[in-house]
C-alpha cells in the first residue's frame, strides 16, 4: 500500500496531524497535494519536506512567495479558492483528506467524488450544508466517505461486521467544552481566549469555539445523519466530559457497542488513512487501571442553544442547515474578533434563520446562493450588536 494523499488544509490541526502519521509510515504513504489557505511559510516547510507533485495557497497575494521558495523544488504552485477545488481532479491522487475548515470545503468534497477520488473526510459542513447530495454522488460513484472527526469514526469502527443489523440508535458523545455545568448568567463576560481553553481536545479555533456552544455536537448530529442514514430523532447527544467513550451505537436488541481511546485526533486520521487496516500508531495507551470514572450526562440545551436549534433545523431540512451554518461560521469569527459576546452567538444564529430564505430542494448553485445571503444578514445583524457594546 502506497497512498497518494491531496491533503487540503495542510497547516491546520488536522492537516499537520495527518503530515505525522504520513511521516510516521512513508512506506505506505505519500503527498501528492498540499493547500493552505493563508499560511505560506508553514506551507513551504511542508512542502520541502514531503515533495508533494503541487501545492496551493488559496489568498492569491501569496502566490508569489509560495511560487518563489518552490521554484527550485521543481514543486507546481497554484493560487485562489478555485484551484483548491480543482486540484484534487488530479489523475494521481489517491485519497482526498478534506481537513478545510468550515463551508470552503463543500465544493472540493463535491469535485473529489465527482471525479472518481475518495474521501477523507474531517469538515462535517460539507454534510450539514449539502448531505442529501454529497452522499448520494459518492453512492452513485461507489466511493467511500471514510470519517475522521473521532465521533464518525467511532461510529464507523463499531458498525465494522454489522452493517447488516438494523441501528436503533446513535449516540454521540460531548466533552461539554470548557464551559460545561455553567448557566447564562456566567457566561455573559466570557472572553475568546477563556472559550478557546479546551480541556481534552488540541483543535483549531472554530472547531473548539462550536464545542464551547455544543454547534459542533449539533453539527456532528447532522453530519451523523447523512453518513449513516439514521433519523435525527434517533441521534442522541450525551455529555462525557473525559472523553474516552467517542460514541457508541445501540442495535435492535439494545446492545450498545462503544470505541474508546484516549483523545488524540491521529488514530481516527490513522484509521481512515490505512482503512481497512490498523496501523500500529506510536500513540497514548488507554489505561483502564488508571480511568476513576466515566460520567454521561445530558446537555444542557437550555444555556447552550446552538445543539437544540441545529436539532430544529435537521427536522426543517432544506436550506435552513446551510443557512444555520453560514450564520454560525460569521459569529463565530465575530467572537473571535471581540465583536459580539459569546451568548450571542446563538442569538445571531437564531436571527439570521428567521430572515433567510428556504429552499425545500436546493441545488449546488442555491448553496452557493443561500450561504451568501445568510452571511450578509448576520454579518448585519453582528454590527447592531457591535454597536451596542
Amino acid at each position: 500500500m502506497n497512498k497518494r494523499l491531496a491533503i487540503l488544509g495542510s497547516t491546520g490541526s488536522i492537516g499537520t496531524q495527518t503530515l505525522n502519521i504520513v511521516r510516521a509510515f512513508p512506506d505506505k504513504f505519500s503527498v501528492e497535494v498540499l493547500t493552505a489557505q493563508h499560511q505560506a511559510d508553514l506551507l513551504i516547510q511542508q512542502a520541502a519536506e514531503f515533495r508533494p507533485n503541487a501545492v496551493v495557497i488559496g489568498e492569491e497575494a501569496l502566490y508569489s512567495t509560495v511560487n518563489d521558495a518552490l521554484s527550485p523544488l521543481d514543486i507546481k504552485v497554484f493560487a485562489g479558492q478555485k484551484s483548491i477545488a480543482s486540484i484534487v481532479e488530479m489523475s494521481s491522487i489517491d485519497l482526498v483528506v478534506v481537513a478545510l475548515v468550515g463551508y470552503a470545503g463543500l465544493m472540493p468534497t463535491h469535485n473529489a467524488l465527482q471525479h472518481g477520488k475518495p474521501v477523507a473526510l474531517a469538515n462535517k459542513e460539507t454534510l450539514v450544508v449539502a448531505g442529501e447530495r454529497i452522499t448520494a454522488l459518492a453512492a452513485a460513484k461507489k466511493l467511500p466517505i471514510l470519517p475522521i472527526d473521532s465521533e464518525h469514526s467511532a461510529i464507523f469502527q463499531c458498525l465494522q461486521g454489522e452493517f447488516h443489523n438494523p441501528i436503533d440508535k446513535l449516540i454521540l458523545t460531548a466533552s461539554g467544552g470548557p464551559f460545561f455545568g455553567k448557566k447564562a448568567q456566567e457566561l455573559e463576560h466570557i472572553r475568546p481566549e477563556e472559550a478557546l481553553r479546551h480541556p481534552k481536545w488540541k483543535m483549531g479555533a472554530k472547531v473548539t469555539i462550536d464545542s464551547a456552544t455544543l454547534m459542533n455536537n449539533g453539527l456532528e448530529m447532522m453530519e451523523a445523519h447523512w453518513l449513516f442514514q439514521v433519523p435525527p430523532k434517533d441521534i442522541e447527544v450525551v455529555v462525557h466530559p473525559q472523553s474516552i467513550v467517542h460514541s457508541m451505537v445501540q442495535f435492535a436488541d439494545h446492545s450498545v457497542k462503544a470505541q474508546l481511546g484516549m483523545p488524540d485526533m491521529e488514530l481516527p486520521i490513522a484509521y481512515a488513512l490505512s482503512y481497512p487496516l490498523r496501523l500500529p500508531v506510536d500513540l497514548p495507551e488507554l489505561s483502564f487501571k488508571d480511568l476513576r470514572s466515566l460520567t454521561f450526562s445530558e446537555p444542557d440545551t437550555g444555556t447552550f442553544r446552538c445543539l437544540a436549534l441545529a436539532y430544529r433545523m435537521m427536522e426543517q431540512g432544506g436550506s435552513a442547515p446551510c443557512s444555520m451554518n453560514a450564520a454560525n461560521e460569521e459569529a463565530v469569527a465575530a467572537f473571535l474578533r471581540g465583536d459580539i459576546q459569546f451568548l450571542h452567538i446563538s442569538d445571531v444564529i437564531e436571527k439570521t434563520l428567521e430572515k433567510a430564505s428556504f429552499e425545500r430542494h436546493p441545488d449546488m448553485p442555491d448553496f452557493v446562493r443561500l450561504d451568501e445571503e445568510a452571511r450578509i444578514i448576520a454579518k448585519e445583524l453582528i454590527m447592531q450588536l457591535k454597536k451596542r457594546q
